[in-house]
């Protein structure tokens, strides 16, 4: 969709297009309502589905009696395990599938509570619901594991891709002066992006047209081009808008299949919208984890050896591994390590990427331990984090391409006013508030991928940036058009961005924090050949007032072509298009290796992650930095916590936009005080039912529980994380809150929590 609403004042004129505090362009859209997400699309002849779900955590379907159901005033189509839907299964994000698989998403095996296994289709949503009501199934239930510590849970199995060892850990560990040994919890969390899943799916002949909340629209086409066997490009996904993802809709769901089924089925439309308590398990959150972290230092407290195991649930017919050791390895220098990870299989959905997968609660058992070791050998918990900081990467053996922590902790520090805080815990306080300082750090992977852009210079001197890439609220329509005007020399409110579409060109998945990389580069490198283009047809058609003028380059600025030297001709660009007698300059760019151009490349690339280049593929080490301070109090009559100021520093490298890079460190910290503070998923161990499914019962903060946030960039362009030298902004910012706002509760209170959330039960 282009963006062609009047824009609001986004700068003042002294402000760069790249580096400037630009608001959104999408923002006067989305808060006057002209923005159409994509359950709001209009269509004609629509049916509504509505999902059936388990009663029981495991064991299989019976009979399911659809009777009264089909009976029901406009019903038009139940569907249940029976129904033959005619579906492959489709590939993994990295393109790899089964050959000739049948896919059921209503499948007859139950493998957790709340697992969809039925789906009504009737003329209204109100009808739907009801005859979704009248669907009687019977189960044969089979014994469940319900979580991590039930007692049918056991161990786990180990994932050998995660083992990552150096020097003799444990030897160094017991001859070690200062040993602190803990274990760390974090349960259940859920993405509860206010905007909730769903879809409207519409067939016309062997072409199918979903829109649905997207992070990847070319990834997701691909999946609903293999359920349906059906040629990539007879399929379009439409996302011009998110309400929200966190990692959560990247990816085809059964729903999705099961709607877009229906729709072929009936032969018409269909609008599926997944209800709130549905969406807690229609798909999946961030698994459980427990670690058990053991340092051994010297007096000091400078670190001899690291002992990390780790664990984390996964499903019982799928794999997704919350690595709890993601970022132990490479936070501090330590010449003796040993971590290892296990995968506890239990009746959940299959869990997923929720924002900063395995850095967050890596980074929480760390940072804990880490403030733990402080207190031990008597050092100040930033002076412990300096003594102790990494000058390269052990684990890959490369240098950091940037690497700011220590300026990070000093900015950090003095903004926040460190010094004036005093060692021992509840030592600090306001009338009857006990007070805590804490301080917590964290990191996050720079993943590379390519990207593909289309630019336009139209005959009216306006440009447009076309990409199927998505914007989900971190700002992409802003910084391409930022991109764009800053190479082309036009203002930023002369260009319009279209997104969020498969059918344009490709773009690789807004997720791992690598979206604003790939996407601006491939703008950059598209509207740098734009310029070239545009320059050499003034200097060498016919009718140009640049032909004669014996310059061999132009200028582009404000807007105008011009030769670079006082007194030569000086045109509009729409003057010039008028002159050249164009209506458009057009150029299409990718960032893929000369290895890669072509459609087979162009596919794996827009629609798998094979392409995508990890932290170390690279010469360096590449990854984002920062440092959390924070102060709580804590009510010393009721023990309520209150986090009452937060500072962050960040390396994050070249900041596109200052204010929407903000806005993505703001939020992510914001989503670390719920964190740490509130949000835990309840299950009911008879059952494996998600008791608080709903956001009354599963707490999210809010605006009553954010204090003043102040966050300061420390950060240095760097080149070896993406062509304009920008590195991840989006995640970063929720790595390392939790245990900053634990260490702070432990100096107000002298008790130390090590299960998330930290409530009054856990204080007394």
């Amino acid at each position: 969709m282009t963006i062609v609403e009047p824009r609001t004042k986004r700068g003042d004129a002294s402000d760069g297009a790249l580096g400037g505090r630009f608001s959104r362009l999408d923002g006067r859209l989305k808060i006057t309502g002209g923005a159409a997400y994509a359950l709001e699309h209009p269509v004609e002849d629509l049916a509504y589905a509505v999902l059936v779900q388990s009663t029981i955590a495991a064991g299989r379907v019976a009979a399911v009696d659809t009777a009264k159901a089909e009976a029901a005033p406009g019903t038009l189509l139940v569907l249940t395990p029976e129904t033959d839907l005619g579906l492959k299964i489709a590939s993994d994000w990295y393109g790899n599938r089964p050959e000739d698989q049948p896919y059921h998403p209503l499948p007859r095996q139950v493998s957790f509570n709340g697992q969809t296994v039925a789906a009504v289709v009737a003329e209204t949503l109100e009808q739907a619901i009801e005859a979704a009501r009248l669907v009687q199934i019977a189960y044969e239930q089979s014994p469940a594991v319900t979580g991590l510590d039930d007692p049918g849970a056991g161990e786990g199995n180990l994932v050998d891709q995660f083992t990552a060892a150096w020097g003799d850990a444990e030897t160094a560990l017991a001859d070690s002066a200062v040993r602190i040994e803990a274990e760390y919890r974090t349960p259940r969390e859920y993405h509860v992006p206010i905007e909730p899943h769903g879809l409207v799916a519409r067939w016309d002949g062997d072409h199918l047209t979903v829109w649905e909340p997207s992070q990847w629209t070319h990834g997701m086409a691909r999946n609903y081009a293999e359920l349906f066997g059906l040629p990539d490009e007879n399929v379009r996904l439409v996302s011009p808008f998110i309400g929200g993802g966190f990692g959560s809709k990247a990816t085809v769901y059964a729903y999705g299949a099961v709607a877009a089924a229906a729709a072929r089925k009936l032969g018409r439309p269909v609008k599926l919208a997944v209800t709130r308590p549905q969406t807690f398990t229609s798909y999946g959150g961030r698994a459980a984890t427990r670690q058990r972290l053991a340092l051994g230092a010297n007096s000091d407290g400078v670190l001899h050896s690291i002992v990390h195991r780790g664990a984390s649930e996964t499903s019982t017919y799928g794999v997704f591994a919350e690595q709890t050791g993601a970022a132990t390895p490479i936070m501090y220098a330590v010449p003796n390590f040993s971590s290892e990870q296990r995968l506890v299989p239990v009746n959940t959905v299959t869990p997923g990427a929720l924002r900063a997968p395995g850095k967050n609660p890596s980074a929480f058992g760390l940072e804990s331990a880490m403030d733990e070791l402080a207190y031990a050998v008597g050092v100040d918990p930033v002076e412990i984090r300096l003594r102790n900081q990494a000058e390269h990467d052990r684990q890959s053996g490369k240098p950091w391409s940037t690497r700011r922590m220590r300026e990070a902790l000093a900015a950090g520090s003095e903004a926040f006013g460190w010094s004036r805080r005093s060692f021992e815990p509840r030592s600090m306080r306001d009338g009857r508030q006990l007070v805590g300082w804490g301080v917590g750090c964290g990191t996050f992977p720079v993943l590379r991928a390519a990207s593909e852009a289309l630019i336009r210079i139209l005959a009216d001197g306006t440009v447009e940036v076309v990409s199927g890439a998505i914007d989900m609220g971190q700002g992409t329509y802003t910084i391409l058009a930022q991109t764009a005007a800053e190479v082309l020399g036009v203002p930023v409110d002369q260009v319009e961005v279209r997104l969020g579409d498969s059918s344009l060109p490709g773009a690789t998945v807004a997720g791992g924090s690598m979206l604003a990389g790939a996407i601006t580069g491939a703008v950059y490198k598209a509207a740098t050949a734009a310029r070239e283009e545009l320059i050499e047809l003034a200097l060498s058609e016919t009718g140009s007032p640049f032909r004669d003028t014996g310059a061999n380059t132009l200028v582009l600025a404000d807007g105008r072509v011009s030769v670079p030297r006082d007194g030569g001709p000086s045109l509009t660009i729409a003057e010039l298009m008028a002159a050249l007698g164009r209506d458009r300059v057009e150029t299409r760019r990718n960032t893929l290796p000369e290895a890669d151009q072509g459609p087979e490349g162009h596919k794996r690339a827009w629609t798998t992650m094979t392409s995508i280049q990890g932290p170390t593929a690279g010469e360096y080490s590449v990854h984002s930095w920062c440092a959390h301070f924070v102060e709580v109090k804590v009510d010393e009559d009721f023990g309520t916590i209150r986090v009452s100021r937060f500072v962050s520093a960040f390396d994050c490298g070249r900041i596109y936009n200052p204010k929407l890079a903000e806005s993505q460190w703001r939020g992510g910290i914001i989503m670390g005080i719920g964190q740490a503070l509130l949000e835990e998923g309840l299950v009911d161990g008879r059952n494996g039912r998600i008791i608080n499914n709903n956001l009354a019962d599963y707490l999210v903060a809010t605006n009553a529980d954010v204090p003043d946030i102040q966050v300061i960039s420390v950060g240095i362009p760097d080149l070896d994380a993406s062509v304009l030298g920008g590195k991840g902004v989006g995640e970063i910012g929720i790595v390392g809150v939790a245990p900053a706002i634990a260490n702070a509760v432990f100096h107000a209170t002298g008790n130390r929590v090590r299960d998330l959330p930290i409530t009054l039960e856990k204080l007394l």
